[in-house]
């Protein structure tokens, strides 16, 4: 799971997708565990007021981070702080998932998503430099990653 905590100083990276009303309901409802199909009538309240409530869980809370081309930008978290939870690494598939996102939506090179994710809570402490390489940029797939070394793959794979 990943949450957004809009008081954390600085620039977080993200990917956005242009969903109808309906699409967004719909995804959102997954992600709280409520039968889809409903309409959400908080995303007014959302959009005019920057932030809405559906309850107290984890993707209940509805935030407006921006506009786009005159349209609002909405995401879903979780009502907490960031300090108020403990941090746990990601899984392998989803840290590989959320690199692709980032380098295709930002067109950033592997050095540039190794240097961003390396930094997020979360990952920082959880997984070394070296990993993340064999992670987002295998040997198999082009050899090495901009000023670093080709990684042994044996290796790379005995170390997950």
């Amino acid at each position: 799971m990943a949450f957004y905590d809009p008081e954390l100083p600085g620039v977080a990276a993200a990917r956005g997708y242009l969903l109808t009303r309906a699409q967004f309901a719909d995804l959102a409802a997954q992600e709280m565990y409520r039968p889809p199909g409903d309409d959400l009538p908080a995303l007014d309240e959302a959009v005019a007021a920057g932030r809405a409530t559906l309850g107290p869980g984890r993707y209940e809370t509805l935030l407006r981070v921006g506009t786009a081309d005159g349209l609002p930008m909405l995401t879903f978290t979780a009502p907490w702080r960031a300090a108020d939870v403990a941090w746990t690494p990601p899984a392998p598939v989803y840290l590989r998932m959320i690199a692709d996102g980032l380098r295709e939506a930002h067109g950033w090179s592997p050095a540039e998503t190794i240097d961003y994710l390396a930094a997020r809570p979360g990952v920082a402490g959880h997984w070394t430099r070296h990993r993340l390489v064999a992670l987002i940029h295998p040997a198999d797939e082009c050899g090495s990653v901009e000023g670093t070394p080709p990684s042994d793959h044996r290796a790379t794979h005995d170390r997950h």
